[in-house]
Parts: structure tokens; sequence; C-alpha cells
């Protein structure tokens, strides 16, 4: 089994900046002692793509007294899936190789809060190793535009020959690890992190798969310079449960009531995104209404503060009346990949909506 792939900063920005809001999900951070014994997160390669199936509150540690312990943030977030898939050759990797007797694919299991530390210490060893601004801002490897063709092949030779981040697993202490590598051709930049991971039988991912979920009722995509997240935390302060409703007519309704306080605060010129399959023939739009933990809801839209909106092309809100609500984002840009957010929903019977 052999993995070994070469990226560049602006690969290692971009998987920074999927894995940081995923990984206040699921908590973990056992540290280096090797006390981890899980993280709800595991992860999937093959010669195509990489995907990422998290679990929130699904962290867990073995405290120095043999207990198990959950190490959760904000035991808020249980219950929610997120999966996200990233396209790898000419993608996510500059360029990779990968070698297993399963048809080329592995699986693991691995701490997200560990790797996102040992990417943020890359990111700030290729900061302090002489990357220029312009190099480390320079368009992805598969962003599809011609003009800035000589542009990427030329950025793409001077960490080939300058600075380097290898990703591979390999073994550390007899432990299997991914493992993230960062030199420079002048030998004054060497930098080395260990992740462990638990390494699965490939058949194994079909238990890590997303949701199955019928076909949204509602299903509206929000401008970029319209962030829910903001709003979905001061009425989160106020309730511990938000009503959501929306239809397909690009309007949606954010509401909370108790004895204190009605608030309802109003999105309009939404786009509503209509499935090929589904018919909009009636004279009435569909519509949908969701009772939402106002935790769980926060936690789905955290990549709002930690994300760049460069990073992102677009999000869509999808409703399915008394299942789910499912966040779904698409990278910047489009071809790179996606993450989705499955949060589960509060069921209402018809005359509570």
């Amino acid at each position: 089994m052999r993995f070994k792939s070469k990226m560049a900063a602006e690969h290692v920005q971009l998987l920074h900046n999927v894995i940081v809001p995923i990984s206040r999900l699921t908590g973990g951070g056992g540290g280096p002692d090797g006390k981890s014994i899980g993280s709800g997160t595991t992860m999937y390669l093959d010669s195509e793509v990489m995907r990422i199936s998290s679990r929130g509150g699904a962290g867990r540690t073995v405290d120095g007294g043999g207990n198990t312990q959950f190490c959760g943030r904000d035991q808020g977030v249980e219950g929610i899936a997120c999966f996200s898939e990233l396209i790898a050759a000419n993608g996510i990797f500059l360029e990779h190789k990968i070698e297993s007797i399963a048809d080329n694919v592995i699986v693991f299991d691995i701490d997200l809060v560990q790797l996102r530390t040992a990417l943020a210490a890359t990111l700030q060893s290729l900061g302090g190793g002489g990357a220029s601004d312009g190099a480390k801002s320079a368009p992805l490897h598969n962003s599809g535009d011609a003009r800035s063709s000589s542009s990427r092949r030329s950025t793409s030779s001077f960490f080939s020959t300058s600075i380097l981040v290898v990703m591979k697993l390999a073994k550390r202490g007899g432990l299997p690890c991914l493992c993230l590598d960062t030199s420079c051709a002048n030998g004054t930049l060497d930098v080395h992190h260990a992740v462990p991971v638990r390494v699965l039988r490939a058949e194994e991912w079909q238990h890590y798969l997303p949701p199955v979920v019928n076909t949204p009722d509602v299903q509206l995509e929000f401008q970029l310079d319209r962030p829910l997240r903001p709003v979905i935390e001061r009425l989160k302060a106020i309730s511990p449960v938000i009503f959501l409703e929306g239809t397909m007519s690009g309007e949606l309704v954010l509401r909370i009531d108790n004895d204190a306080v009605s608030i309802r605060t109003f999105y309009d010129r939404l786009i509503p995104r209509v499935d090929e399959e589904s018919s909009q023939s009636n004279a009435d739009p569909a519509r949908c209404t969701l009772k939402v933990d106002s935790k769980k809801l926060l936690a789905s839209l955290q990549w709002q503060s930690s994300m760049a909106k460069s990073s992102v092309s677009s999000y869509i809100i999808c409703m399915i009346e008394n299942e789910m609500l499912v966040v779904h984002v698409v990278l910047n840009p489009e071809e790179v990949g996606f993450f989705t957010y499955y949060i589960p929903v509060h069921f209402l019977s018809p005359d509570m909506t």
C-alpha cells in the first residue's frame, strides 16, 4: 500500500480551508501520545478523488485512567454529518501516486484536529520560507482559465524547484501515519509532521457514505455577499431552535418564537434550484418548514467565518420536510470539489407549522 503526493502552497491552503470547519464537528486532538482511539472522520483516496466523511461529536480520547471521553467542542453538533469530495488529479494535488491491492483504494480513520494543526504549521513554514505573495495566491492547477496556463506552469515550476510539500502514508515509530514533509531545494527549510491513522479495509467505506435523502422540497442558492452565519449566531443566543420557512419563489424566513420574543428575518431574491426530475408546473411554488437546533445550524455555517469568499463558488440550502436540512458548498473553482453538511431536524406535525 502506497500513497504519495506533491502539493504547492495553494493546494495546502485549500485543504486547510476545507478541514478547519469540519474539524470543529469532531473534536479530536488526542495529541502525540497515541491515546486518540477515534476521531469521527474517515478519509478515502483513489487515483481520482479524495473524500472526507465526518460525524459530529464522534471524537473521543482515553484519559489517564483509561476512561473513554468524548471531546467534541460542543455536544450540540452531535448528529451532523459532513461529506467532502475533492478532485485529486490536477486538483488538490500537483501530482500523486497511489497503489493498493483494493483497486488502488485506501481508506483510513484520521483525527482532523491533528491534521488541521499540521496543515496550519506547514502553511506557516511556507510563509516563512521565502514564498512570494504572488506565488501563494496563484490559481489552482485546474482553474480552467486558458489565459493563465503559462502562469500556472511557472508557479508549478517554482514550487517543484524551490519549495515542495509532500503528503504521503508512511510508518513512524511503527505506526501508520499521514505525513506532511516540507522541503526547500537549497536546504534552508525542512519541516516534517506525522498524523497517526488507522487503516481500514477498502470495503468498509460503504459505512461512511453520506446519508441517503429524498429529493428536497425546497432548494435555494444564496449569494456569497449574503451570509447566513451572522444572523443565525444572533438568533442562537435567543432560542435553542430556529424555524426555517422556504419557498421555491426564492424566499426564506428564519423564525423564532418563545415567551419573551418573536423574531422574523426575511431573505428574498434567492435563486431556486430545480432538479431535472422534479416538476414545478404547479401554480403555487413549493414550500417547506423545518425546525432545527440553532447550535447545529450554526455549526454547519462555520465555514463562512473561516474561509475567504474567493474559496467558495456558491452554497445551496436544501430543505426536506421532517427529514433533513442540507447545506451544500461548492468550492472555487467548481471543478475542485465540494463539501456538504447534513443536519437532522425536529418532526413537525401539520398543526405545528
